[in-house]
Parts: C-alpha cells; sequence; structure tokens
C-alpha cells in the first residue's frame, strides 16, 4: 500500500468513526431526556402518594437473608400421616448392666444412675402344637343294666366336629384371606414353624366349616345387613373364575368400613338389586356401567371416569377447537360444584348456626337445580349432531356426541354429592375394595366349586370390614368363633 493510498484509508475510517460517535451522543441525550421524564413523573406520584417506606411503588421489598447456620424448625406432619413406628417399644423384660468397681483404680462405685438404653427386639421360639386328647369313658350301670357315656362340649374350642382348633383355623383363614398365600405355602408353613402336619384337604375342609359355623355366618350377614341400611353404598363388580366359567364378584362398600362381596355368574343389573334388597333406600355410587341403570333410588355416577374419558377426547383431538371448548365447559361444571360444597358447607348445626342450616340447604338444592341446567345444556350442543364430516359415503358423529348422550342420560346421577353430606363425587373406595379380590384372582386363578366360591366371598367380607375398621382380623376371627354356642 502507498503513502497516499493509506491516507485515504485513515480518512474513511475517521469519517466512519465520527458517525458512529455522532449517532451515540444523540442516543445518550435521547436516554438523558428519558430519564429526567421518569423522574419528573416519580416524584408526582410520590407528591400525590407518599410511600411509607420511602422507595418507589415499584420497588419489591427486601426481606432479609435466612441465616442457614441456624436450625430452623422442623414442619410437623398432620396425625394422619405421621405413621412412623416407634424407637422405642416396652419392653416385656430388662436387663440391668452395672459396674460395680472402677475401671481405672479398682474403687467401688456408689450412686448408680441409668445412663443410657438399648433396646432388642426379637421373636420367641415357635411353639409346636398342643394336641389334648379328650378321653371319653363309660361306665355300667348294674340297676340300669346300661352304659353311660361320658361326653364333652367342645364348643369354642374346634370348628364342627374336625381337629383342629379354632386358634389354627383363625391362623389359616388370616393366610389364606388376608395374605393371600396358597394352600400348598400355608401346609409348607404350617409343618415348619409350628411341626404341625395336615394335608390341603383338610385346610380346604376347615376354612369350608368356618364359613358355616353360626359366629361367623352371623357375623356376615350383620354386615349384608349394615350395607343395606347405609346412606351410602360404593359398587363395583370384578371378573372372578369358578370352575373355569367366568363369573362375576360384586363388591358393595360404604365408607364407615363395611365390605361385602358376593359371587354372580351374571353381570346384569339384577344382581345389584338382588344383593341389595328392595329395603335399599340410599344413595348408590357407581361407574357408568349399564348395569347400574335401572337401580332403584338415588345414584350417583364417578366424575373421575367421566374426567378420564374428556382427556381421552382431547388426546384424540388436540387441533379441535370445538372439543376442547365443550370439555372445558364440563371441567368447569365440576370445579362449580365443589365451590358449592365449600361456600355451603353443611354439617352438625350448632347453637349459632342451627338457624343457618335450612337455609344452606336450601341455597344449596337451588343451584343443584342450576348445575343440571349446566349439565342439560352442555349435553345438548353435540347430542343430536348426526353429521361431523364424512368418510366415503359414511357420515362421521361428532367427537363429543357419545359423551353428550351420557350427559343427558345421567343429568342427575352427577350432582348427588352436592346434596348428601359424606358422599364423594368419585368411586375410588369401591375401585380401592375391590382390588384385593383382583389380586386374588391373579394369584389363585378362582375356585372350582360354587361352595369355594361362597367360602372365598364370606371370608373377603369379613376380614375386608375388619382391616377397613383398623381390626385385628386375626384377633376379631378368633374372638367369634371362641364364642359359645347358645342352645
Amino acid at each position: 500500500m502507498t503513502l497516499e493510498e493509506e491516507v485515504a484509508h485513515l480518512r474513511a475510517e475517521n469519517a466512519q468513526l465520527k458517525e458512529q460517535l455522532r449517532l451515540a451522543l444523540e442516543q445518550l441525550a435521547q436516554a438523558l431526556a428519558r430519564i429526567t421524564e421518569l423522574a419528573r413523573i416519580m416524584e408526582l406520584e410520590a407528591s400525590l402518594e407518599p410511600v411509607e417506606s420511602g422507595e418507589p411503588s415499584f420497588i419489591k421489598p427486601s426481606t432479609p437473608k435466612q441465616d442457614k447456620t441456624q436450625k430452623q424448625p422442623r414442619r410437623k406432619r398432620a396425625k394422619d400421616q405421621n405413621g412412623a413406628r416407634r424407637r422405642e417399644q416396652t419392653p416385656t423384660r430388662a436387663v440391668e448392666h452395672r459396674l460395680e468397681q472402677c475401671l481405672d483404680c479398682g474403687y467401688d462405685l456408689r450412686q448408680h444412675q441409668l445412663a443410657g438404653r438399648r433396646q432388642v427386639i426379637e421373636l420367641p421360639p415357635p411353639p409346636s402344637v398342643e394336641v389334648t386328647e379328650h378321653q371319653l369313658f363309660k361306665g355300667w350301670c348294674a340297676r340300669c343294666c346300661k352304659w353311660h357315656y361320658a361326653s364333652v362340649d367342645l364348643s369354642g374350642q374346634v370348628v364342627g366336629q374336625g381337629r383342629m382348633g379354632v386358634r389354627i383355623a383363625s391362623l389359616i383363614a388370616h393366610l389364606r384371606t388376608t395374605l393371600r398365600m396358597p394352600v400348598l405355602l400355608i401346609k409348607e408353613y404350617l409343618y415348619t414353624i409350628h411341626n404341625l402336619t395336615i394335608s390341603v384337604g383338610e385346610i380346604v375342609e376347615l376354612l369350608h366349616r368356618m364359613v358355616q359355623a353360626q359366629p361367623l355366618k352371623g357375623a356376615a350377614a350383620a354386615i349384608k345387613e349394615r350395607v343395606r341400611q347405609s346412606n351410602v353404598v360404593h359398587g363395583d363388580e370384578t371378573t372372578w373364575r369358578e370352575g373355569g366359567q367366568n363369573g362375576y364378584v360384586w363388591g358393595f362398600f360404604t365408607p364407615q368400613g363395611e365390605r361385602l362381596y358376593e359371587y354372580d355368574k351374571s353381570r346384569a343389573g339384577a344382581v345389584a338389586k338382588r344383593i341389595m334388597g328392595s329395603s335399599f333406600g340410599g344413595v348408590m355410587s357407581s361407574d357408568f356401567y349399564g348395569g347400574y341403570n335401572d337401580f332403584p333410588g338415588e345414584h350417583q355416577r364417578c366424575w373421575v371416569h367421566l374426567l378420564r374419558d374428556l382427556h381421552k377426547l382431547k388426546e384424540e383431538h388436540p387441533d379441535d377447537v370445538q372439543v376442547l371448548a365443550w370439555a372445558g365447559e364440563v371441567r368447569k361444571l365440576y370445579e362449580d360444584a365443589h365451590k358449592l360444597l365449600e361456600e355451603h358447607a353443611l354439617g352438625p348445626p350448632t347453637a349459632d348456626e342451627g338457624v343457618k342450616q335450612p337455609y344452606k340447604r336450601e341455597q344449596r338444592e337451588r343451584e343443584y337445580r342450576q348445575l343440571v341446567e349446566g349439565v342439560v345444556r352442555v349435553g345438548a350442543q353435540y347430542a343430536d349432531a348426526k353429521q361431523y364430516g364424512k368418510h366415503g359415503h359414511k357420515q362421521i358423529k361428532h367427537p363429543c356426541h357419545a359423551l353428550c348422550k351420557r350427559l343427558l342420560r345421567h343429568q342427575h346421577e352427577l350432582f348427588q354429592f352436592v346434596l348428601v353430606p359424606g358422599l364423594a363425587a368419585h368411586n375410588n373406595l369401591a375401585e380401592r375394595s375391590i382390588r384385593p379380590v383382583v389380586v386374588t384372582r391373579k394369584v389363585s386363578g378362582g375356585t372350582q366349586s360354587p361352595k369355594g366360591s361362597t367360602t372365598r366371598m364370606v371370608l373377603a367380607s369379613l376380614f375386608g370390614t375388619w382391616r377397613a375398621k383398623g381390626l385385628n382380623p386375626f384377633d376379631q376371627c378368633f374372638a367369634l368363633l371362641t364364642q359359645p354356642l347358645h342352645p
């Protein structure tokens, strides 16, 4: 590059830099003017509404930093969630360990004080079975010229005419029903732990005799009667195989802990009517299975099933604005119902609120009717929409058509939980309560005879009820079987 070319290049670069400096100065002047204007506006706002802290209103107050060196108090959990085990249990015996002499100088130690504890939890050796032989003698009467035989009443000690005691029977029923152990494993357990030799057939027959015994039979009948007299009952059914043929287990459950299971070959709605009887006057909660459509009395359908179908509908039509808007309207009805419960909560009337309870109930019934009208309005949008599009020569119904028909069909069965205290909007109680039977079916494959199905269902009802009420199933079964028979 020559000297003239270099000078020309530098002059051009200098001119470019001057232009950039001019633009920067103009922007700086504009920024200073804007800052001055904002400061004047802030002063005007401060003069009209003075801020107590002396800081502008848009500045968030500073919070002091937490001192992480100091240990923060632990937030307490709710009582129903605080199920941690106790670190110390009530000791059955105590062993004292003392030092009598000093380990350094050998001087006698005095004023002994408890310095610490350490618990060791262990099982005692498993007891072997006790075999009690009742020897019945006969005596000859020379005057009457006949033998007189001694008798013994073993009611409360054995089940029926068998040889197994009620404690063994209760243990077998607990292992079979609660722990869902196969009969072969129960046989192995009794032989390994308690040195008891018992056959598979004897175990099965013992369970049959237990459910035919009057104490357990009466307890099962009492559970069925309490379910029929309950104000709220949740119902569900699941498949069950008997002798290789498909059947169904019907379950009816109450919030108070009653669990009722019955087997039937049919899934028709007449089975539910037969089990619940004609005296049932409560509310039946169930899913949208058609077998409950003709069930007499009030009915509550499960919103969880309905919302799940709505979610599936939105996944199948993610770009359809009509589908998304319609699903949102149905969801809003459900949310409005829960807001209604919060605003007009009905509970035991107090001295101050005793007069307000009737007004709350009337208000709740009035808004319940508004919810039903909303269901009719939403359901009527696409219930009669016969054509949504065409696929060749075939007309396609609107995607919301089926759910709209469901809403109109069950319009009075969606918001009973608003009117009935203690009634849930879902059927989760029945879903959770029927699951043990489902697991049992998957483990065993079902039963082989009607007698076996009856035994399984009676034991499931008894042990399920005891567990739901927080009772020990083994202790409850043992207490029932030890009751003396009344003549």
